[in-house]
């Protein structure tokens, strides 16, 4: 290695100034009062008669942590991490019903409102027989609705809120909220998670995200939350069968799309932009074209294509971000109940849409999507017990260093290893998207080349806050507020 012991000593140090600030902040937390949960035989009853099928064996190792956490006297600080499908949602009502049971109310928060509309579906489906008062929360909803809404959770008539960062606008107030619940929340910026955590006197927080994460990144971004795993997918499920085509052969993919739909599945067809040429309306087009190395696949002009020429004789379907709320949620009821047999859509579909009878996807000029995110978007498939397809149809632009790229998804569909590798392939800023994610500035240090250093002070850094000399600690955390800080992220260390 290039390293010099100098070189060695910095980039040490760096990760020591970071896991320090990052214990502090566990050992903070842990110290502040919160709610002690109860969880008796009554409560357990009440668990086992709304689950709709067996958990499994992960499922119940990630339950039994939270409830753990739940029960002790200070506030849950927990990431719920799992691959695609693996269950992640179930587990976050149970610890919903354990906090409402106690007299509490839950709040929700998603990136997107098909997720958020999504969950709210789930939740008052299997909690309709409870006689919980669940409603939804988004920037969509009428002045009308929001004020009747937020009547209903300030008076504490309503225990769960489920929505979008409208939650966390000032007018909006719990009785007595005692879970915090945040999905996919690396999108969600710092201030908007604070915020929302503050609208309960220390509430529990689970936070979940279904973007397998390397450890590595895991360490630095969550070193201040405790970490369950959901590494395990539900009985029955078959191993989604991925291949590329090239898009001179798209009439292939397309001639093998009818006969799965015609058999009574149904299909995803996922395009990388809305619709054309956006930079038209800026003078731009020649550039964006020049830039991205050719013209984008757009959902708009694919919709009408595939409708009118190539699937006449299916009911097709159209879902992009820009469409209004209503609109969304009666297209993705629609494609559940299976009146759309094939929706066209673009990555707003890459969570919250939960069909299980969909078992094709073809993505458009697959090259221009990053490796965990088409992961991500082939985990809408492969839910239910048949046979799942993903055909990832590549332009002729292809490089053959992105076919390679490709190749991993075609020979595996484990998430922490394409992460891993796609963590290497763009970078962790790139990968996380560093203004959201928390991922610090780091200087000398590198999350890939140097994980073992990460590793190595990490450990030494959570013994010296348990067990290291006060003044010295008291010095050290002068030293990071002073410096550090901003960097960091650590405003709330000390």
């Amino acid at each position: 290695s290039f390293r010099t012991p100098a070189h060695l000593r910095l980039i040490f140090e760096e990760f020591f100034l970071l896991e320090t600030g990052l214990a502090l902040k566990r050992k903070r937390a842990r110290e502040t009062p919160g709610i002690a949960f109860r969880t008796d035989p009554r409560i357990r009853e009440c668990l086992k008669k709304m689950l709709p099928f067996h958990p499994t064996a992960a499922q119940k190792r990630a339950l039994a942590e939270i409830v753990e956490d739940m029960r002790a006297p200070s506030p849950m600080h927990r990431l719920l991490h799992g691959d695609v499908g693996s269950g992640k949602t179930i587990v976050a009502l149970q610890a919903a019903v354990i906090a409402i049971e106690n007299g509490y109310q839950v709040v929700m928060m998603a990136p997107t409102e098909i997720l958020a509309t999504q969950h709210f579906l789930y939740f008052r489906r299997l909690l309709e027989r409870s006689g919980y008062t669940t409603v939804p929360l988004s920037g969509s909803s009428t002045p009308r609705e929001k004020k009747a809404i937020k009547k209903l959770l300030r008076e504490g008539a309503a225990q769960i809120a489920l929505g979008t960062h409208a939650l966390v606008e000032q007018d909006v107030e719990f009785k007595a909220l005692g879970l915090v619940i945040i999905d996919e929340q690396h999108r969600f910026g710092v201030m908007q998670r604070l915020r929302l955590m503050k609208k309960g006197q220390a509430p529990d927080t689970l936070v979940m995200t279904a973007t397998p994460i390397p450890r590595s990144l895991a360490l630095t971004i969550y070193g201040d939350l405790d970490v369950s795993v959901i590494d395990e997918l539900p009985a029955g499920r078959l191993p989604i069968l991925t291949r590329q085509i090239p898009e001179e052969a798209a009439s292939e993919a397309y001639a093998f799309v009818r006969s799965q739909v015609a058999s009574g599945t149904q299909a995803f067809v996922v395009c990388p932009v809305i619709e054309d040429a956006s930079a038209l309306e800026n003078g731009n087009a020649d550039q964006s074209r020049k830039t991205r190395g050719g013209d984008l696949k757009s959902a708009l002009k694919m919709y009408e294509f595939l409708s009118q020429e190539v699937f006449p004789e299916f009911r097709v379907g159209l879902l992009h971000g820009r469409l209004p709320a209503e609109q969304k949620e009666k297209t993705m009821e629609a494609f559940q109940s299976g009146e759309i047999q094939i929706l066209v859509g673009t990555t707003v579909i890459e969570v919250g849409v939960d069909v299980p009878n969909a078992a094709v996807m073809v993505v458009q000029q697959a090259e221009r999507f990053g490796l965990a995110q088409l992961h991500q978007l082939r985990g809408r498939i492969g839910r239910g017990r048949k046979q799942s397809h993903c055909l990832l149809l590549t332009s002729r632009q292809q490089t053959e260093a992105a076919r390679q790229r490709l190749a991993v998804l075609e020979r595996t569909h484990d998430g922490f290893a394409i992460a891993e590798l796609d963590l290497r392939l763009r970078g962790p800023g790139e990968f996380m998207g560093t203004r959201q994610s928390g991922l610090p500035a780091l200087r000398v240090a590198n999350l890939l080349r140097d994980q073992e250093i990460l590793e190595w002070a990490r450990r030494l850094a959570m013994d010296f806050v348990e067990k290291g000399d006060r003044q010295e600690l008291a010095r050290l955390v002068s030293y990071i507020k002073e410096n550090w800080n901003r960097r960091y992220g650590l405003v709330r260390v000390g």
